[in-house]
């Protein structure tokens, strides 16, 4: 019902608009997007999500990140527009740009959510790994290689 494609640059600001539908005003200032202030997503893991009309329904990004001197991807935003919720879309966003991340040789995702609704993709909280203030370390989920990876997460400076 949904086609999945990679996200192009055509499509950035349909995305942006859904991420403001879909997320409160001011989601920029979040800590998590001082780590992407200046860093490019990773193209090959972002997605969108249109329907048989070409309409925008999902879509997800991700960014990499270090802790120390380990590489990770920080999953988000992945946001379904409101009409299309319930569909089981973002699942299936999540499901399939983590097997695309794997089949890169990424080791390792990071996000800042849920646990019940996270922990099915695999996601657990992380013991050591902090994000920036004001993130409650309780919502510090992730997937992965995560053994003896501890310290704040940090912008990317290149692979």
């Amino acid at each position: 019902m949904y086609e999945i494609s990679r996200e192009e640059t055509k499509d950035w600001w349909e995305v942006e608009a859904l991420y403001d539908l879909c997320f409160a005003p001011g989601r920029t200032a979040l800590s998590s997007y001082r780590l992407r202030d200046g860093v490019a997503p990773v193209g090959a893991l972002c997605l969108v999500a249109r329907d048989p009309d070409g309409i925008l329904a999902g879509a997800i990004r991700y960014w990499p990140v270090r802790i120390g001197r380990s590489e990770a991807l920080l999953l988000g935003p992945v946001a379904v527009h409101p009409t299309r919720q319930g569909e089981g879309l973002a699942a299936r966003l999540i499901r399939e740009s983590l097997e695309k991340a794997w089949e890169l040789r990424w080791p390792r995702v990071l996000l800042v959510g849920d646990a019940p609704y996270y922990g099915r993709f695999g996601f657990a909280r992380l013991e050591g790994v902090e994000m920036p203030p004001p993130t409650n370390p309780d919502r510090v989920l992730g997937v992965g290689k995560w053994e003896g990876v501890t310290g704040r997460v940090m912008p990317w400076h290149g692979r």
